[in-house]
């Protein structure tokens, strides 16, 4: 038989049309039975703890279940849709259902890149996918090339933030259908934006996996991490769930990439890794559109980044750069607890380095857990950097889910945020930072009983006597105010603080798009330098076939003498600074011999 060209080792696939083969891996089970539109089948028994029926007279929206065999449903672990919630039916879907319009599309080339950082249920008041759709005009005018969408896999409850997805195949049902998140998309790229996911595949939420009670060798059992059981990757079937997941949502979806989490706690012994079996299988598959793959990886590393001679990637693009966020945080607000002690002597220093060169550590001892961290990097190209000076994490791992701008203020933070959008690396805004908003986004969670109370209770021990937060000042994760206060206020674009911040970010992009994208193709690394730093007080410059970049920030207290730089100045705050003054930068730009 002809199978869908979506067909995966897990879950249900049309294999023809009205048939589908429903597959569930379950050693765990003596016998296994489909329950499809409350009629109960017996599933067939296979090779290697695998149980399979196929299916007649099915059609796209019917409810089934997995029946264990003391007579628990459950749902399908590969669902690629949910009725409602973790514990209720899978629905059987098509891939063939959604007519897409701009089926043309051809993305976006990854040095034009500008992401924007969005939770779906917090970006707008209804927190659905079609809601989201109608402000991807307004993201297009401002200047947005991509949106990274904060994970979507089905998780427990209503509302999250969406690292505690248990169905990595599943939509989280709460935000709209399957059919709603490809409209979101389709729409995205009508406007020109491409759109990318993060995902998940470090772990497994607390509510609703059911795989330990159908497959307990999915987990190895002698690694644990901060979630629980370690997924073990060298077993074949949990593979193929793993590995299969992502070109999932890339092809279902039409995606134009993925952010993949905390790929530090991926840990495989198997040859090849497995998070380059997965980029080599994403490569291998999708050819006719550029995929742009980032990973979040706290080790500082780069042999998952590498680039061709002809500055073409074979496996990720870029990794998110957390020591940039980092140094800068340090810099401009004075905070040095926890991770920030790193980064507590010469933060200057260490983000002029991250500017320069990409990691601010490269093989240096940390002074927080005196071990060496990171590798050598200023050979990466720029673009090879994913910088931001907030997102979803460093807001929402707060107590009180500050932005930085409630705690550096507005002047620092317009010129930080100036400094992010006109450096070569990739910049990453997190969702309402293009008109200054200062409403937080908090850690929100949907759950019940002892699981409510227990994340409640760690979130309250997080902060014991961190920072002067005491037990009762954090935010209660489950009260629905803890997600309704983190929604972003739209109605602040009515004012004039949000239309001139705003009109300076339009401002920045356009310069961006002028000036600094040209510089970045072809892109080589060892482009950096720096010129100078002193406290509070940095100048970084990038020399490219193309032309000299040239960067000088100043977050400190005093006035400093601007160093000599070529070129001329294409912006400044103060506007028409002529010099380094506190809360200022100056960026210049001299042509080069590729014009």
């Amino acid at each position: 038989m002809q199978r869908d060209a979506l067909t995966t080792s897990w879950g249900a696939s049309f294999i023809s049309a009205g048939t589908v083969r429903f597959r569930v891996r379950a050693p765990g089970q003596a016998n296994m039975t489909l329950r499809l539109s409350d009629e109960d089948r017996e599933m067939q028994p296979t090779e290697n703890g695998w149980f399979e029926l196929v299916a007649t007279g099915v059609s796209a929206g019917q409810e089934y279940q997995f029946i264990l065999a003391d007579g628990m449903p459950v749902p399908d672990p590969a669902s690629r849709a949910q009725l409602a919630g973790v514990n209720g039916p899978s629905l059987v879907t098509s891939s063939s259902g959604y007519a897409w319009r701009n089926h043309h599309w051809k993305g976006r080339p990854w040095e034009e890149t500008v992401v924007y950082e969005m939770h779906i249920g917090t970006f707008t008041p209804e927190g659905t996918f079609s809601a989201a759709q109608a402000k991807l005009a307004y993201l297009a005018e401002t200047g947005i090339t991509m949106i990274e969408v904060l994970p979507l896999s089905q998780f427990g409850g209503q509302r999250g933030w969406g690292y505690d997805g248990v169905l990595l195949y599943a939509p989280h049902s709460a935000y709209g259908s399957p059919d709603d998140f490809k409209a979101f998309v389709d729409a995205a790229h009508g406007v020109g934006i491409s759109v990318v996911l993060d995902i998940v595949l470090n772990h497994f939420g607390p509510e609703g996996n059911y795989l330990p009670l159908l497959a307990p060798d999915f987990f190895d059992a002698q690694r644990m991490t901060a979630w629980g059981a370690g997924i073990d990757y060298r077993n074949e079937a949990a593979r193929c769930y793993i590995v299969e997941a992502p070109l999932y949502w890339l092809k279902e979806y039409r995606l134009d990439g993925l952010r993949f989490d905390a790929i530090d706690q991926m840990k495989d012994t198997s040859s090849p890794h497995i998070l380059i079996e997965i980029a080599e299988r994403i490569r291998e598959a999708i050819t006719d559109r550029p995929v742009h793959l980032t990973t979040e990886d706290s080790r500082n590393v780069i042999f998952l980044h590498p680039r061709n001679a002809d500055g073409t990637v074979p496996l990720f693009t870029a990794e998110w750069n957390d020591d940039f966020h980092n140094a800068i945080h340090v810099l401009s607000t004075g905070e040095t607890h926890a991770y920030y002690q790193d980064f507590a002597q010469n933060p200057e220093k260490l983000a002029a380095r991250a500017l320069a060169e990409g990691f601010a550590y490269q093989g240096e001892k940390s002074p927080q857990t005196a071990k060496p961290r990171g590798t050598v990097s200023r050979r990466q190209p720029p673009v090879a950097f994913v910088d931001f000076i907030q997102n979803h994490d460093q807001i929402g791992n707060r107590a009180h889910g500050d932005r930085l701008i409630t705690l550096a203020g507005a002047e620092r933070t317009r010129v930080l945020f100036a400094a992010l959008l006109l450096s070569p690396h990739i910049p990453l805004m997190f969702m309402g930072e293009e008109y200054g908003e200062t409403n937080p986004f908090l850690f929100f969670t949907d759950f019940e009983g002892e699981l409510a109370q227990a994340v409640r209770e760690g979130r309250a021990r997080e902060f014991e006597g961190h920072n002067g937060y005491g037990n009762d000042a954090v935010p209660d994760p489950n009260a629905l105010s803890t997600f309704e206060n983190s929604k972003l206020d739209w109605q602040k674009l009515t004012h004039p603080e949000g239309e001139n911040t705003l009109a300076l970010t339009r401002k920045l992009l356009a310069l961006r798009r002028k000036y600094i994208v040209p510089l970045l193709t072809p892109a080589k690394g060892e482009v950096g330098q720096i010129v100078e730093t002193s406290t509070g007080f940095l100048s970084v410059k990038w020399t490219f076939p193309r032309g000299t970049l040239s960067l000088v920030l100043n977050v400190g207290q005093d006035t400093h003498p601007l160093p000599e730089l070529p070129g001329e100045t294409i912006f400044a705050w103060p506007q028409d600074a002529a010099t380094s003054v506190p809360a200022s930068l100056i960026v210049r730009f001299a042509p080069g011999v590729l014009l």
